[in-house]
């Protein structure tokens, strides 16, 4: 087994070698893919060390699997190559995940559409991932009508320069920004850029994506993403109405039985999602549960989790594990 971590000097590549020794993914070689100005370096993986290469170099060792998360434009050019050559690719960027004929996969979700001739799958992203990990039971039990979405996403989800411009502005010095806008002690209703709808992409994400894991173009879905100082995960504010009526009680057994789904749920003690307790966990978070007393069938919950682990880096190596476990690698 030859595994390519492409991106791997990256948050979510660093992230992915940290999943993939705590799930015990073991390899027979590891190939730490990133740009010209990494190659060379060093990365430690299982108590052994490997040189960091250009993606030339990785294609040229054959590798079985490759996991992406170098951004959209390497994905683009160099997924289909290493696919040509055999390897599968499991990618975190954007650039796969709305074709027709790559999968876009949660595994506790929708595993069951792989299949061994899949060479390019796309993970989705990171606030799709949590929400419909949610959503998914309660759409098979009383199938959504429509969304209504507000996120509360971390820093990390920009990357690493993110970070560093919240971590310099606390401290007062003056630095590059990432954001148009001083970030700490801040809310920026502006995740990704702006589209002629007035909608950024990254809500139009949730749209595309949700639709079609969840196989479903007639839900109706409407979201606002918004970037918070936080840095242990995303969090959401899911407004849900359904086409058939439900029972509180009822939805929140459905959560509990879900795997990767964790319920905290009792506001009068204080128990409810929140990020600083999501972080560098698996799970998905649900909580806030209650009934929208303005409309019938419809539902509110608040959705928690860490987005460089369940959100990018966890999903991916689950998908792995998927593949492994099928015989496909």
């Amino acid at each position: 087994m030859k595994l390519a971590v492409v991106g791997v000097t990256g948050l979510v590549g660093r992230k992915m070698l940290e999943v993939l020794d705590a799930y015990g993914f073991t390899v027979d070689e590891l190939i730490p893919v990133a740009s010209a100005r990494s190659a060379g370096q060093k990365v430690e993986y299982m108590g052994a060390s490997y040189t960091i290469v250009e993606p030339e170099q990785a294609l040229n060792l054959k590798p079985d699997l490759a996991l992406f998360s170098a951004g959209g434009d390497v994905s683009k050019h160099w997924a289909p190559r290493f696919a040509e050559v055999g390897c599968k690719v499991i990618d975190n960027s954007s650039a796969w995940r709305m074709h027709n004929d790559i999968k876009l996969v949660v595994p506790e979700v929708n595993a069951n559409v792989l299949g061994a001739d899949d060479m390019i799958i796309a993970n989705p992203n990171c606030s799709t991932i949590q929400m419909v990990m949610a959503l998914a039971p309660l759409h098979s039990k009383y199938k959504i009508k429509r969304l209504v979405i507000s996120t509360y996403q971390s820093i990390t989800g920009t990357g690493k320069d993110a970070v560093d411009q919240m971590n310099n502005e606390r401290k007062g010095i003056a630095a590059n920004k990432v954001y148009p806008h001083k970030i700490d002690q801040n809310c920026l209703p502006h995740c990704d850029e702006f589209l002629d709808n007035g909608y950024t992409k990254e809500e139009m994400k949730l749209v595309n994506e949700t639709r079609k894991i969840l196989s479903d173009q007639t839900i109706g879905i409407t979201a606002t993403a918004v970037r918070v100082p936080v840095t242990g995960g995303h969090a959401e504010s899911i407004n849900v109405t359904f086409h058939n009526d439900f029972d509180i009680t009822e939805i929140r057994e459905l959560l509990n039985n879900e795997k990767g789904m964790v319920v905290e749920d009792d506001p009068f003690n204080n128990v409810y999602p929140m990020p600083i307790n999501s972080h560098e966990r698996d799970e998905v978070f649900v909580g806030r549960l209650r009934c929208d007393e303005s409309l019938p069938n419809t539902l509110n919950l608040w959705v928690v989790a860490d987005n460089l682990r369940k959100g990018a880096a966890t999903n991916a190596v689950q998908i792995a594990m998927h593949l492994k476990q099928k015989g496909w690698l």
